[in-house]
């Protein structure tokens, strides 16, 4: 009898956490979207930085989300599909600025969804869109597409804060999580740390 070899889920495959975005990473991607006219994609990018949302909840925001009037709210707050809790998010001027020029080359009334299907017109984008535009991003950088992923989207921003401030408090709150320790497995603080007094030291 033929002996069936159960072939690993994860083969070939990269596992684990994927890494944050760097600073020059996320100005490459802006640079070269600014450079292609790629109006929807720079306010995309720029949203997902920073509104630290998972995909779920980025891709079905409404413009009356981020938009008052003829205005970007400097902050506002979405409740996350995963917990059913509201989490609050600001809003850059830089973001601000590429949303406007989406929403006035889109014309988008308050009702709209901010990032429209290209297939059915009344709804969002889907995650798996989403996916291929961020790897279309990554590509652009000549990276590893799989070393990266969407997720690392809600990830950077609170990084990059925790890095520079090394306030996790901070970095819990603008997550939404309800326990500290959850923020520590999630940014994976505690070995990066590690090895950086480990470095700093000579014996």
């Amino acid at each position: 009898m033929a002996i069936k070899i159960h072939t690993p889920w994860n083969k070939n495959r990269i596992i684990g956490q994927k890494k944050p975005l760097q600073i020059s990473h996320i100005w490459g991607i802006r640079i070269r979207l600014e450079l292609e006219g790629r109006t929807r994609e720079l306010a995309l990018f720029n949203l997902g930085l920073d509104s630290k949302l998972r995909g779920c909840d980025l891709v079905k925001l409404k413009v009356s989300d981020v938009v008052c009037g003829r205005s970007v709210l400097r902050r506002t707050h979405v409740v996350q599909q995963k917990t059913g809790s509201p989490v609050q998010f600001e809003i850059t001027p830089n973001t601000g600025e590429s949303i406007m020029a989406w929403v006035n080359k889109a014309g988008l009334k308050a009702s709209d969804y901010l990032f429209k299907s290209w297939i059915h017109d009344a709804e969002h984008i889907s995650t798996r869109q989403y996916n291929r535009i961020f790897h279309g991003w990554i590509e652009k950088l000549g990276l590893d597409t799989s070393l990266y992923s969407t997720h690392l989207m809600r990830r950077t921003k609170p990084y990059l804060i925790y890095k520079k401030t090394k306030n996790l408090r901070v970095v819990q709150l603008l997550l939404g999580h309800k326990k500290l320790e959850s923020t520590v497995r999630y940014l994976g603080i505690e070995v990066d740390d590690a090895l950086e007094i480990s470095e700093s030291i000579e014996v």
